[in-house]
């Protein structure tokens, strides 16, 4: 149980109606210590009587009235419809200071009733919903544990009792449930999408099939599907029939919109549209996969699996063999982005199948784009040309990927439509203004947060201008965004930047047939041309190589091949600033790939000196520092970097948390404004935060090669973002890092 579990907080809890979720929440509580005295109330005496015997409850009552005297809580896991009947019994009762709560799963017609059964009456109440539920059903079904790593989703009314609030919210985390909040309005309509439907889906499905005599061989032969999608149509009807009927209009509206989806699908079949008929299914499909995958684990799932996903890495060992990381993330995204505005069908082979690429092309389903995948690093896009894109059902989520929102923002700032670009609570740290002032001199609208901070707001039917921008820093970002820009805006735009970036958009833009002009450190485009379909080969990311470059350079007796790695000269910084420091990097068999050069890059151990990084490299390598500052560790002398204050505003202070977690780990780390001075020596092991950045998490898991004791690394979970396959090919390698078991 949860922290409450040995110190007493209530003195009596009375629970009415023993189903499942009553037994449950009073069976819990009961074992937790958290009160002194369980009372069930319950109107069937078999159930009152098996209560007692299993241990839900202390003692059972017929009568409220008697349960009622001297409660502190009381929970209501009635019927929704039956809840107005308690309410206004309630109502009639000396409950003194009592808190008054419920599981019913709709929420405003519960409050409505409260608040007419105590008109004229003070009202503790706290409305609440847990999203659990079993096969089973009753007071022989009640788990103590049912609501462990489930969300319980509390609607409190707008004069709340915050005293109130605060208890019954102990009272669910008590057993280990994850607390959210939602107005009483929202978490209707929430349920009335996510669960009522499915369940009016699946009754009506099964009900019209079997009042058919001549459907009825369907059931005989019906496979695994049918049944997974009808099982809940074998839940309480009277519940249901409670449920729809008190979240009356949230379902209807619902509902509706779904028929109209309905009707667009079947006017699909009649007219053998197979283009709408593969969008739908391959938007669903990916939906599915993408919500699962990055929206889950802030939803209806088990939140234990992300508060802290920490890795252990052990020190020593040494790399061998061959390796080929993942495609590269900024080509990735930007396949995704021109295949779709392509006129005709893009192939993608080794799309990076990372949380952050898959965020962009979620991005253009949501906005009628087809793409099919991916699948084994397989894209295949149906364009639907510069002006094809629809708006999106609503805001566009985009996790933790500043490629995403930026480069979107260019594209976005001239269509006809509104959209909102939003993400997690890291990208929504990270600032937008250098993209939102460009575009808005162009002529596009753009709300951001404080700060110019997501969620951004960018209104349709601008009508952009061309414009020369010269960048005051160097960001491949910001450059692509007005170039994308570029391809809607009236004359030419061009940006010069203060320093080489990559130039993956120039390039793929040409790949797709588009003119774009490079003349020294100014790149230029003019609209009034049109993107042609290609097949594209993402290769291998030279980010993601960085950290085997990086640990096969310090760890001893290590010599490691890896395979197909795009080496752009506007990517390399990272292999010159290694050989500066004396690493053995050779590249071998080295050919282009679409447009991209790429090479099999050979490391071999070799001792590293300290450098002052020369400032025209930082740009090339600004993705790749943080294991660049381990390099710097194990090297002999002093290491010096400037010039490098873009990395104080990435997915952390990359600088700052570096600083801190080497100096945690005995090494002298000393940050500046722009930079960091690193004396290289021996390292020890310690506990290191990531601050959720995965670039920094990889990094200390390539510290431990050369560290003398275990490095304990925290919050890892977005490793996934970059690098999906990470510790698996770490493995492979010799790198000895892994998750840590949760208890």
């Amino acid at each position: 149980m949860a922290e409450f579990k040995k110190t007493p907080l209530i003195g009596r809890l009375v629970v009415v109606g023993l189903g499942l979720i009553g037994g449950s929440f009073a069976k819990g509580i009961k074992e937790s210590g958290l009160c002194r005295e369980v009372i069930g109330v319950d109107r069937n005496p078999d159930t009152r009587r098996q209560a007692v015997e299993l241990g839900v409850v202390d003692r059972c009552e017929e009568h409220l009235a008697n349960a009622c005297l001297g409660a502190d809580v009381v929970q209501l896991a009635v019927p929704i419809l039956a809840m107005e009947k308690v309410l206004e019994e309630l109502s009639t009762l000396d409950l003194g200071q009592a808190v008054l709560t419920d599981v019913g799963s709709a929420k405003g017609n519960v409050a409505r009733a409260a608040q007419r059964a105590f008109v004229g009456r003070p009202l503790r109440f706290v409305p609440g919903h847990p999203i659990a539920g079993s096969e089973k059903s009753g007071v022989t079904a009640a788990n103590s544990k049912l609501f462990r790593r489930h969300k319980v989703i509390l609607t409190p009314f707008d004069a709340i009792d915050e005293q109130a609030l605060v208890l019954i919210d102990k009272l669910w985390r008590a057993l280990d449930a994850d607390v959210e909040y939602m107005s009483i309005e929202h978490h209707d309509e929430v349920l009335a999408a996510t669960s009522h439907l499915p369940h009016l889906l699946a009754f009506t499905l099964v009900e019209s099939l079997a009042k058919r005599s001549e459907n009825l061989e369907i059931f005989r032969y019906a496979a695994g599907g049918f049944r997974d999608f009808t099982r809940i149509a074998g839940s309480d009807p009277v519940m249901w029939h409670d449920i729809f009927l008190a979240n009356r209009e949230a379902v209807l509206h619902t509902l509706d919109t779904f028929r109209d989806d309905l009707d667009a699908l079947r006017q699909a079949v009649v007219t053998e549209d197979g283009h709408q008929l593969l969008g739908v299914f391959t938007r669903a499909r990916a939906a599915r996969e993408h919500f699962g995958k990055i929206l889950a684990r802030r939803a209806y799932v088990d939140p234990m699996q992300t508060k802290d996903l920490t890795y252990i890495a052990s020190p020593g060992g040494s790399l061998s063999g061959r390796i080929r990381v993942p495609g590269d993330k900024s080509i990735s995204h930007r396949s995704i982005m021109l295949g779709s505005l392509a006129e005709g069908t893009t192939e993608v082979e080794g799309f990076l199948e990372g949380e952050d690429a898959l965020a962009t092309l979620q991005a253009f389903r949501d906005m009628g784009v087809v793409i099919e995948g991916p699948n084994q690093g397989r894209v295949t896009i149906h364009g639907v040309g510069l002006n094809g894109l629809k708006p999106p059902p609503g805001p566009l989520y985009l996790g933790n990927s500043g490629t995403s929102m930026r480069l979107l923002s260019g594209l976005l700032a001239a269509q006809p439509f509104d959209t909102t670009l939003t993400g997690d609570a890291s990208l929504s740290k990270r600032p937008m203004n250098r993209v939102a002032k460009p575009l808005r001199e162009m002529g596009a609208v753009i709300e951001t947060a404080e700060e110019g901070r997501p969620p951004l707001i960018i209104r349709g039917g601008q009508s952009l201008k061309g414009i020369h921008y010269d960048m005051p820093m160097a960001s491949a970002q910001v450059k692509s965004c007005l170039l994308l820009a570029g391809l809607y805006a009236k004359g030419e735009t061009s940006v010069t930047e203060p320093a080489p970036t990559r130039d993956h958009t120039e390039r793929m833009l040409r790949g797709f047939g588009y003119p774009v002009s490079v003349e020294g450190s100014t790149a230029k485009v003019s609209s009034g041309h049109r993107l042609t379909a290609t097949h594209i080969e993402v290769p291998a990311d030279i980010s993601s190589a960085a950290f085997f470059l990086v640990a096969g350079s310090i760890a001893e007796n290590s010599e490691l091949v890896l395979e197909h790695v795009g080496i752009n000269p506007t990517r390399t910084g990272v292999i010159d600033i290694l050989r500066l420091m004396g690493a053995d990097i050779t590249s071998e068999n080295q050919r282009e790939v679409g447009g991209e050069p790429v090479a099999d890059l050979r490391v071999r151990s070799a001792p590293l000196t300290g450098i002052e990084i020369p400032e025209e490299l930082v740009p090339l390598a600004i993705d790749e520092f943080p294991v660049l500052f381990v390099a710097a560790t194990c090297a002999k002398g002093r290491t010096v970097l400037r010039g490098a204050e873009e990395l104080r505003v990435k997915e952390s202070d990359r600088i700052q948390v570096m600083a801190d977690g080497l100096k945690i780990l005995g090494v002298q780390a000393e940050p500046t404004p722009d930079g960091i001075v690193i004396e290289g020596g021996p390292m020890g092991g310690g506990e290191v935060e990531s601050h959720g950045d995965h670039r920094i998490a990889m990094a200390f898991s390539v510290a431990s090669l050369r560290a003398s004791a275990p490095i304990r690394i925290h919050d890892c979970a977005n490793v996934a973002t970059s690098f999906p396959t990470f510790l698996s090919l770490a493995a492979q390698a010799g790198i000895r890092v892994k998750e840590e078991a949760i208890a």
